[in-house]
């Protein structure tokens, strides 16, 4: 058989390989301890299941949807962001349902970018976003985020020729994997550089409500100009417990909404109503869930830090997300440290390489595992360290 050449650039996804390896040691018997995955631990709450089954007994929500979305989804997201960002929506032309913000994330890069063009990509970053970009035929430039920049990318650092040449430029804040926050005018200066050199800006916003320490994100299209050159994508996944449903939605820039839209229109059939109906009445209700779950991932978080720091690991606290991003120990590389922990310790911790090249010498832990885990999974590794 003969197979597409755009997958011969594509390396394996990052999470499938954990899986399968996940999936190697359970099946000879081994205690896994994963901390390598972002899917949250505790179930979808109760209410929102309860809405779902009831959306799914009405009849009216088993035809086709629209690959737009329903009203009711527009007008909840559009309130929702004028409540919680201050940012007026258009839920007729700035709103567009998604089957989870990665199919949006990955599907855009067809929307936007040619074979040969080049898209500005964060570095680490969230593996799609150059996944996507490689699908679609285009060259990737990596922004490095590091540590003394406050993992933000330097825009300046762009040379004349890539900025000129870039089509599209990702951002994704508060950032996975790195955990970092936007507390300055960051935006603004990505609003000025993307109408410099007429690149479209695309935000991944898939953790604002998942931050702690008092400090509250921002959303990118509060910045004055931001809907003129680009979208935000919010998920519903990670802080209502929900991955495995697949919701969420993009909201800005109608003409970058509307080229999306002519292409998922030719690939997919939009989301299943009564879905859509359930994350309308999520966005409508009371969010005290998330707010629970905030004080479970800081209580996680710091568990973590004091138990890592404990053995001499230099460990960030997060302002936001679910992860944290770790500069391994000395001596082992990212890759190195992560075969190291799962073989003697049988604890699943994310490589920073498979984040992109500035990510070699970090690692991601996720804090979606209880606490009882957590503590042991620390255990293992301070155990093994020793060896």
């Amino acid at each position: 058989m003969r197979f597409s050449t755009r997958m011969d650039n594509l390396a394996p996804y990052l999470f499938a390989e954990a899986e399968r390896k996940i999936a190697e040691k359970r099946a000879a018997g081994i205690d896994v301890i994963s901390l390598g995955i972002g899917d949250p631990d505790i179930p979808t709450p109760k209410y929102i299941v309860e809405e779902m089954q009831r959306q799914i007994a009405d009849a009216g929500n088993h035809r086709y949807p629209s690959n737009w979305g329903h009203p009711d989804y527009a007008a909840a997201a559009a309130s929702f962001y004028k409540r919680r960002f201050g940012v007026d929506i258009d839920p007729k032309r700035e709103f567009m349902a998604l089957l989870g913000a990665k199919e949006g994330l990955a599907h855009i890069c067809f929307a936007m970018l040619d074979p040969g063009d080049l898209a500005l990509v964060p570095d680490p970053g969230y593996p799609v976003y150059a996944g996507g970009s490689i699908l679609a035929g285009s060259d990737v430039r990596y922004l490095p985020l590091r540590p003394e920049t406050g993992f933000l990318p330097d825009l300046d650092a762009v040379s004349e020729e890539d900025a000129r040449r870039a089509k599209v430029l990702f951002i994704g804040y508060p950032n996975n994997p790195t955990g970092a926050v936007v507390e300055d005018d960051f935006f603004a200066r990505v609003v000025a550089f993307a109408k410099k050199y007429d690149i479209a800006v695309i935000h991944d916003n898939a953790y604002s409500e998942l931050t702690y320490d008092g400090y509250v994100a921002p959303s990118f299209l509060a910045t004055p100009g931001a809907k003129d050159v680009g979208v935000e994508f919010f998920s519903f996944s990670k802080p209502f417990n929900m991955t495995g449903w697949r919701t969420g939605f993009a909201v800005g820039n109608h003409e970058v909404l509307e080229h999306l839209w002519r292409l998922k229109t030719n690939m997919d059939s939009g989301m299943f109503d009564a879905l859509q109906k359930t994350s309308a009445f999520i966005l409508d209700s009371p969010w005290d869930f998330v707010h629970e779950m905030c004080g479970v991932y800081a209580r996680r978080r710091d568990l973590l830090s004091e138990a890592l720091t404990s053995v001499g690991m230099k460990v960030p606290k997060i302002k936001g997300t679910i992860y944290m991003w770790i500069p391994v120990p000395e001596g082992y590389t990212s890759g190195g440290f992560c075969e190291h922990v799962l073989e003697q310790a049988a604890v699943v911790i994310t490589p920073g390489r498979g984040y992109g090249p500035a990510g070699e010498g970090f690692v991601r832990l996720s804090l979606t595992t209880p606490d009882d885990r957590i503590a042991e999974a620390v255990d293992r590794i301070e155990r093994s360290l020793r060896i």
